[in-house]
């Protein structure tokens, strides 16, 4: 190439000067091209070695990661040795087990250093907790409440608001919202009677005073409860009809005296409900007391024959003893209790009783009537009305102690153990009106 364009150039060979510049112009055009490709493939070769390059520094990159994942994936993966492998073989105890052992040895004086202190603290702290009982049983009280207060206290104020004066029609308002808690209309009317008494003798003459007034009418007439029995020995009859809560109210009893410090004996007395009898025996279990029982359909008499020798025998404070709830016709009801309470009387004469009817405030005038019926056949010395967080209508209590004048000595507010109360007149009022 070289050669021919050296010809071209000192005028050798049969071409002309004018062919000789086209013929150099086109040998520069052809090897700029050719100088082109060889750049830009060195362009490419430089592009090649930059990859190859990059693909080779970041290569390590990538293998450094993944070692250091291993890495940590051994590491946390890593089995650590026993605590047996960390001792060591010679058998020495480290330092740190040393002072665990001597800690451990020295516990029994810190407990002994404890004790007198424990001791004098002790009548502080039970005074503190008979303080915040007593709270927490009124509190209970309260919300066992709640719906008797909307049914009668809440629709009384609502009253009271819309009068300014006492007035014959404000009695009528008032006498209607006690007829409808299930107060019976008996009852009603001598509650009235009582407020128009005691409205005078104060002379308020304004709605608000009237509140009051009733508060305290009430109260009388719900006073002249007595205690539970309390001296020992001591027997408890339980009646009242299926279903009214006598076996949970049996094991709250139980649950009571044991914490009172009294051994406890129960005894299974209604035979003719299977359910009766595994009822009071879960709960012999759960208050960790002795049960006696027969099988299902066995004599009655019989049952409470048994336990009150074993009562004796064992010096038992306190038998509470279960009644069948048959009330298929008053005859043999009266055969069944009359039966039973001559073999008390004959078997256990020393023992103080205690004959407690069980009545479901939720039955409202029904409660009432079973009431009567009982009072016909034993001699009832106290009611239990159980269920009042259930219903809006507790006025039946007031309906109850005035139709039989048969003192309220236990009202149930909840489920509870604690929500089987002693009836106090005043507790219950504030809590009512409050």
């Amino acid at each position: 190439m070289f050669k021919k364009l050296f010809n071209k150039i000192t005028g050798k060979g049969e071409e002309k000067p004018q062919e000789v510049e086209e013929a150099l112009q086109e040998e520069v055009e052809t090897q700029g091209e050719d100088v082109q490709e060889e750049a830009q493939e060195e362009v490419q070769e430089d592009s090649a070695e930059e990859s190859l390059q990059e693909s080779e520094i970041e290569e390590p990159e990538a293998v450094t990661l993944e070692a250091e994942s291993a890495i940590e994936y051994e590491a946390v993966h890593e089995e650590k040795p026993e605590p047996e492998e960390l001792m060591p073989e010679s058998g020495e105890i480290e330092p740190a087990q040393e002072e665990a052992e001597e800690a451990e040895a020295e516990e029994p004086e810190v407990y002994e250093t404890i004790e007198p202190v424990t001791a004098e603290a002790e009548p502080a702290l039970e005074e503190s907790e008979e303080v915040e009982k007593g709270f927490n049983l009124f509190a209970r009280l309260k919300e066992g409440l709640e719906k008797t207060k909307k049914g009668i206290t809440e629709k009384i104020d609502v009253i009271l608001k819309s009068y300014k004066g006492v007035d014959e029609e404000l009695f009528e308002e008032i006498e209607e919202v006690l007829i409808t808690s299930d107060m019976g209309f008996d009852t009603t009317i001598k509650i009235i009677d009582a407020l128009r008494a005691k409205v005078k003798e104060k002379k308020i003459i304004e709605a608000e005073g009237v509140r009051e007034a009733l508060k305290e009418v009430i109260v009388e007439m719900l006073e002249g409860s007595e205690p539970l029995v309390e001296a020992t020995p001591a027997i408890i009859m339980v009646v009242g009809v299926n279903g009214v809560g006598k076996t949970t109210t049996i094991g709250k009893l139980a649950n009571r005296f044991k914490k009172e410090g009294k051994s406890v004996m129960l005894a299974a007395g209604d035979t003719f409900r299977a359910a009766a009898i595994d009822q009071l025996e879960v709960w012999s279990g759960r208050v960790g007391v002795e049960l006696i029982r027969h099988s299902e359909g066995s004599d009655p008499g019989a049952v409470i024959f048994d336990a009150i020798q074993a009562a004796k025998s064992r010096k038992a404070d306190v038998l509470i003893c279960d009644t069948a709830g048959r009330l298929h016709n008053k005859k043999n009801l009266m055969n069944e209790l009359g039966k039973i309470f001559k073999i008390v009387d004959r078997e256990y004469p020393d023992a103080n009783r205690e004959v407690l009817l069980v009545l479901d405030a939720t039955t409202g005038q029904n409660a009432i009537q079973q009431a009567k019926t009982f009072s016909e056949v034993a001699d009832i010395t106290g009611i239990v009305l159980t269920k009042l967080d259930g219903t809006a209508k507790g006025g039946v209590i007031l309906a109850v102690k005035s139709e039989i004048d048969v003192p309220v000595k236990l009202i149930g507010v909840g489920e509870k153990l604690e929500d089987l109360q002693d009836f106090d007149a005043r507790s219950f009022v504030e809590a009512l009106f409050d």
